[in-house]
């Protein structure tokens, strides 16, 4: 019953693997982390007992061959958001936004739902991509640089601690977005009267969900803290 007490974000942290299941399940392991696994499985409508059963069947701690992204270097875990996480958001936001498109001028007359889906989506669209620019252009460097040692004299935003707050905003909207288009969609549940545009289009909203949640884990959880306490120390 230990993990019981644990928050989510800790046992995302030393499980990677947890994530599946936190994700399968409906748990909160991004933006809603800080819960302990006792609050979000009542939360969340779950039995406790049945979680633990499941993490422990199913999230092995990481082994040789994995990479433990909490002792791997900050300038690691972000080339790896930008180069998977970014990346995938880059390339499957324009496709999704001409999916919703697609499907919302075929079937939005018998399922006006798509109509929120579309607009919901396409904001966030637009959010992303200014959230990326920032971090790629701005703050990324910033934390590369320091963990290097390198000085690069005062920065326009003070602290670390000021951006990142910033960022870990977006992610809540963006949280909130992803909440929106899940419960519009069903659950990405496609209609009888699906089209094969209309079941693709759910079936890759609900990856870019898992996505999205996997990137924000990463950053919330593990980058940002471990940033915020480095510039700490070294001041």
């Amino acid at each position: 019953m230990q993990t019981a007490t644990k928050t989510v974000r800790e046992i995302a942290i030393e499980l990677p693997q947890a994530t599946r299941v936190f994700e399968k399940l409906g748990i909160d392991y991004c933006c809603g982390g800080n819960r302990s696994l006792e609050e979000a499985c009542e939360s969340a409508n779950l039995s406790l007992n049945e979680v633990l059963q499941a993490l422990e069947r199913e999230a092995a701690p990481p082994s040789d061959g994995e990479v433990n992204w909490e002792s791997a270097s900050l300038r690691d875990i972000i080339q790896h958001i930008v180069a998977k996480h970014h990346a995938y958001v880059k390339s499957e936001a324009p496709r999704l936004q001409q999916l919703a498109a697609k499907v919302s001028s075929k079937h939005g007359e018998k399922h006006p739902e798509l109509l929120e889906i579309r607009e919901v989506f396409d904001g966030l669209a637009g959010e992303l991509a200014s959230h990326l620019m920032k971090e790629e252009q701005i703050l990324f460097p910033y934390v590369v640089e320091m963990e290097a040692g390198r000085s690069r004299g005062a920065s326009c935003f003070g602290t670390v601690q000021n951006p990142i707050r910033m960022m870990t905003m977006e992610h809540d909207s963006a949280g909130e977005a992803l909440r929106q288009l899940k419960q519009a969609s069903h659950g990405y549940q496609a209609p009888a009267d699906a089209c094969v545009s209309y079941q693709t289009f759910y079936r890759a909203l609900a990856e870019f969900e898992a996505d999205l949640h996997q990137h924000i884990h990463l950053e919330n959880n593990l980058l940002f803290p471990r940033a915020v306490a480095m510039e700490a120390a070294r001041r």
